[in-house]
């Protein structure tokens, strides 16, 4: 059963700017990409770096701990060192909340 669940108001997530925020007892982090809004996992597969303290260049965040990149918008392992995705959920935006998709 899918559950909805605010982690965020749309004003707290300037444009350009990631948050860490926990659903569902999982570690997110929130992206605001030209106004569209998009959640991952928080912890790289390679050895666990937080990606909400990444560099974001366009859709990719660089892990800051060994520099795996990742897709913003599927989770996809982009480069080496990291081989497995991080998971990835969908986003609602109701009003000035900002919903995440648990499965």
């Amino acid at each position: 059963m899918v559950q909805m669940i605010k982690v965020a108001h749309a004003s707290d997530l300037p444009l350009g700017k990631t948050m860490l925020v926990e659903a569902g007892g999982e570690a997110i982090a929130l992206f605001n990409i030209d106004g569209s809004y998009y959640a991952i996992g928080n912890t790289c597969t390679h050895r666990g770096g937080p990606l909400c303290e990444g560099d974001v260049e366009g859709t990719v965040v660089t892990c800051p701990w060994h520099g795996a990149t990742f897709d913003i918008t599927s989770g996809s392992a982009l480069s080496p060192p990291a081989d497995e995705r991080v998971a990835s959920y969908k986003v609602h935006v109701d009003g000035d909340d900002i919903q995440v998709e648990i499965p």
